[in-house]
């Protein structure tokens, strides 16, 4: 018999067991174990606690949704995309920097979708961003060769984390060399502030000394504040007299440091900025052409630096913990480095109120439809050399 079955037939018996006599109900629940094969005391228990016109119980609602997803999805989904696929906590804090330059580059949008894509939470763009999700996995080479010549007139530094005033820059060279690193390629140099985050790149033309010093006199040019420290890793580019003398012989001289042969955690910043900033944008392809140098540098000075430094927030490590066998970490709320600059009490009010109105000219869409655009350009030069 089905549990179907069972469950008509208790309902049948249910009835006559109710109205019976004790010497009926007897006969009755003879009668329920023979055809049904259950315990008499089980039977029992099952005629007496029979309920028959109780409603199933209905599934309990959640709260009704506060966002139309249809509508939120689209401008949601250009923003993340446009702004190269930031976490939801980073894509919170730039949605409000974005949507001016997306009114302007999309047109208008209803008062009631912006209003929602101000208040929205980092779970509800989770949930609304989960089908378009993309990861990319890569892995690159290394390509620091070590400079021993000046090891021991360069003092090591470990704890470049603690810096809290702007001026103390992370450096290191990104290699763009595909998958041999024979002959001569391009490299970008990457550098970052530690307190505030802005970064700089540079494209150079091999590791030559003389490249790598031109390049980083250029990035201090365009720094909003003064170069105070420098600290790299062990790589040759890096440790040799012309840069030395750069930062000593003058009259603020700048600490200049490196960090530990064979440790990248004491270079963690730059070492990030070099995913986020480098190879998510040119990958690992092979950029053999020295005609791709100059465009890379017009890239790098103008919409590449404006589009990271003016509408990229990313966190700071405010304090680790360790806990037995975790280790827990505190992270500061998402910031562009332009807000970080703005609330240092390190930086000038001039520079500040530059930045501000340099801000006011600006639409990331634009920016980034300028660097499309030109890497595109530096893709086409690398395929017609390479066939």
């Amino acid at each position: 018999m089905s549990p179907r079955s069972k469950r008509e037939y208790v309902e049948a018996v249910f009835l006559r067991y109710k109205k019976a006599s004790r010497r009926e109900k007897t006969k009755i629940l003879d009668e329920f174990c023979a055809t049904s094969g259950y315990h008499r005391k089980h039977a029992i228990r099952l005629l007496r606690r029979f309920k028959r016109f109780t409603k199933p119980k209905q599934k309990r609602k959640g709260r009704p949704p506060v966002y139309d997803a249809d509508v939120l999805t689209v401008p949601l989904r250009r923003i993340w995309l446009a702004s190269n696929l930031p976490c939801s906590k980073r894509l919170k804090v730039i949605l409000p920097l974005w949507l001016p330059g997306y009114v302007e580059h999309f047109g208008l949008l209803p008062l009631e979708v912006i209003k929602a894509l101000r208040k929205i939470s980092a779970s509800t763009i989770d949930r609304l961003l989960e089908p378009v999700r993309i990861s990319y996995k890569k892995h690159g080479m290394s390509t620091t060769k070590p400079g021993t010549l000046l090891r021991k007139h360069i003092p090591i530094l470990t704890n470049q984390w603690n810096e809290s005033r702007p001026g103390f820059l992370e450096a290191d060279t990104v290699a763009h060399c595909g998958q041999s690193m024979a002959g001569t390629f391009t490299l970008t140099i990457d550098l970052v502030d530690i307190a505030t985050g802005w970064t700089e790149q540079r494209a150079i033309w091999g590791k030559g000394e003389a490249g790598v010093l031109e390049q980083i006199k250029d990035v201090e040019e365009f720094l909003p504040f003064a170069l105070l420290g420098f600290d790299c890793d062990n790589g040759s580019e890096f440790l040799n007299h012309h840069l030395l003398r750069h930062f000593t012989d003058r009259k603020n001289p700048v600490a200049f440091t490196r960090s530990r042969a064979y440790h990248k955690d004491d270079n963690a910043h730059i070492e990030q900025k070099n995913w986020t900033h480098v190879r998510q944008w040119l990958g690992y392809e092979r950029l053999d052409n020295m005609d791709v140098v100059p465009l890379l540098n017009e890239l790098y000075r103008t919409e590449w630096r404006l589009f990271h430094n003016f509408f990229c927030p990313s966190v700071k490590l405010i304090s680790k913990e360790r806990r037995g066998s975790k280790t827990i970490k505190r992270h500061d709320s998402p910031k562009t480095p332009y807000q970080r600059i703005m609330e240092s009490p390190h930086v000038d009010a001039s520079v500040k109120k530059k930045l501000s109105v340099q801000l006011e000219g600006l639409n990331p869409f634009a920016l980034r439809k300028g660097m499309e655009a030109k890497l595109k350009k530096i893709s086409q030069i690398c395929y017609k050399y390479s066939h």
